[in-house]
């Protein structure tokens, strides 16, 4: 598991993934990955996660965008120094592919928002790096 780490405004976003081949079935053109996000504020002002915009490229040439509220349900509160972890997943075609993304935020004392970058990341079946 590879991790890749990016600081944006005070606000640092890890990512790690795992390729998941009990919920896969490769002859069906169907890999599912899961990723695991760390933010940590290290800031000096109280932040709120209010939505992510993520973009997942296929390496079968499709491109996807999800946009929502908040992650896995939740709009995390960090304070300074504190940090909020999340597990979430996703299904590819081909196998191999790739996300990057924003968070946004909100600054708790005057309400200004914010985009914070989440670092791209890979998601390969590991057989395909031999």
């Amino acid at each position: 598991m590879n991790m890749v780490t990016l600081t944006t405004k005070g606000v640092r976003v890890s990512v790690a993934t795992e390729y998941q081949p009990e919920y896969s079935t490769p002859n069906q053109q169907h890999y599912v990955f899961t990723y695991k996000i760390l933010i940590q504020n290290c800031g000096e002002h109280t932040i709120q996660l209010k939505r992510r915009h993520w973009r997942i490229f296929d390496a079968n040439g499709v491109v996807r965008e999800v946009e929502g509220e908040g992650v896995v349900g939740q709009q995390p509160v960090l304070e300074p120094n504190e940090s909020y972890q999340y597990v979430s997943g996703c299904n590819l075609r081909s196998g191999i592919g790739k996300m990057v993304g924003t968070f946004q935020m909100e600054r708790i004392v005057d309400g200004q928002t914010f985009d914070v970058s989440i670092p791209e990341f890979t998601m390969i079946v590991p057989y395909r790096l031999n």
